[in-house]
């Protein structure tokens, strides 16, 4: 049972400001000497990085797809315990979700799941009256979503905003803040979307100061409060990595009795800023000793390193760097040679390649890999077609694709995912002990990827 007070930031499209508000609100919050815990609808990766500076706490994303509603709650109550309120940043527009699946894994969908009232963020900037059509058709969509409040963004002027209010009135939906427009809060984009914290910390800590500013000034933090305290309880236990992998629904016990587990190397640093912290926390529980390197600047893997993870990231904007660290590349060839395990996830997949953009990367995979025009992405129903150290064939997963470069394979791999969707295909390369694919998972929907995973590092 959780009774966290809580808020869910929603907006009617991307791009009206809820990381903005969301993250202004968790600062100013923890500003007040609130315990504020963050969340982030989808699978975003970068968001988090922005809450966990506004907050101190890991960022945690609720994916409905990925995990399954069942894990929402859970989910949420594991990052909330503890915590005096927390905030949750939603996806695109309210009600918009996985495509064809109605509000599968929409902000909606949380917020009714988490039993959260929602603040809806509107960007006022070019218009006035219509701003109470607009409000009024998303309080009155779906009556199971507890709409609370509205916060206006980038209002224009007082006289704005009192035309704004004015209009607002006659849905009876409570203006809790008007912000004006302020450049100073804008975070700095690339082709896939804002650059993460771990590449600009220091502009970062004072972008996220001005948003709390901002939220501080132009937002009543006292009804906001008293509107996260009006959420409703929700009987779910936590979610716990240890709990999970010691549920007899899995086939094997955790191994704890062992004085140092094998270690496992998680790749970081500026290149390597996609990763969820239940994975982690799932290969610690497996038994294995996590240790974060940084492929940018470390020329060797951790000591004693058993297996290896790469998530997701930008290797293409670094790839001159991650090329020049060569005494690296070659000791994670090494590692992959003796068959040991390695798992890595799109930006991963890219530096396991013989080279990304014709630099020269790992030479793991007989593979090639370059920058292209064409986004990929959306969400992705799969099964696993090849065993490997992630999962026997036919394990199903779901995950999320989002990358602007293209693979050109070699030989010598079976593929990793028959992958359903939008449309039948093999994907990724499954290689002595390498599991390398364009697809993100969330670990977890399926904990035995980890346990499976560890006992390959203790055996291989």
């Amino acid at each position: 049972m959780t009774s966290v007070p809580r808020l869910v930031i929603a907006a009617p499209s991307s791009g009206s400001g809820k990381t903005t508000v969301a993250t202004g609100l968790m600062a100013a919050f923890a500003a007040r000497g609130l315990a504020v815990s963050p969340h982030k609808v989808g699978p975003d990766y970068i968001d988090p990085g922005y809450h966990a500076l506004a907050t101190r706490r890991v960022g945690r994303n609720l994916d409905a797809y990925m995990c399954g509603p069942e894990l929402i709650g859970p989910l949420f109550a594991q990052g909330a315990h503890g915590c005096d309120i927390a905030v949750v940043e939603g996806v695109m527009g309210m009600y918009d979700g996985a495509a064809g699946e109605g509000e599968l894994a929409s902000t909606a969908q949380v917020a009714k799941l988490l039993r959260a009232p929602v603040v809806l963020v509107v960007d006022a900037s070019s218009q006035s009256r219509s701003v109470a059509a607009l409000v009024h058709g998303f309080v009155s969509w779906d009556p199971e979503v507890r709409v609370g409040g509205v916060i206006l963004n980038k209002v224009a002027s007082d006289r704005h905003e009192g035309l704004l209010r004015e209009a607002l009135e006659s849905v009876g939906v409570p203006v809790l803040g008007a912000l004006r427009r302020a450049p100073q809060v804008d975070t700095p984009s690339r082709h896939l979307g804002l650059v993460p914290v771990a590449e600009r910390r220091a502009e970062a800590v004072d972008a996220v100061a001005a948003m709390a500013a901002q939220v501080s000034d132009g937002c009543d933090l006292g009804a906001l409060v008293a509107l996260a305290r009006s959420a409703g309880a929700l009987s779910c236990a936590a979610w716990d990595a240890a709990e999970v992998l010691a549920s007899p629904t899995h086939d094997h016990p955790t191994r704890s009795a062992e004085k140092r587990g094998p270690v496992v190397a998680v790749a970081g640093g500026e290149a390597f800023t996609f990763s969820y912290a239940e994975h982690t926390e799932l290969l610690t529980a497996a038994g294995a000793e996590v240790v974060t390197f940084d492929p940018l600047r470390d020329e060797q893997l951790p000591d004693g390193t058993r297996g290896l993870v790469i998530g997701g990231g930008f290797p293409e904007v670094y790839a001159e760097q991650l090329s020049a660290n060569e005494p690296l590349r070659k000791t994670v060839a090494a590692l992959a040679e003796t068959g040991a395990p390695v798992a890595a996830e799109c930006a991963g997949l890219l530096y396991l390649c013989r080279e990304l953009d014709g630099r020269p990367m790992c030479g793991v995979l007989d593979a090639t890999a370059r920058m292209s025009e064409r986004l990929s992405l959306g969400y992705r129903d799969a099964v696993a077609v090849s065993d490997s150290v992630l999962a026997v064939a036919g394990t199903r997963m779901r995950g999320h694709e989002f990358h602007r470069t293209v693979v050109e394979p070699g030989s010598g791999a079976a593929p990793a995912w028959g992958v359903r969707s939008p449309h039948r295909r093999v994907e990724g390369f499954v290689q002595q002990g390498v599991h390398a694919s364009y697809l993100h998972t969330h670990w977890a929907s399926e904990p035995g990827v980890a346990r499976r995973f560890v006992e390959r590092c203790r055996t291989s």
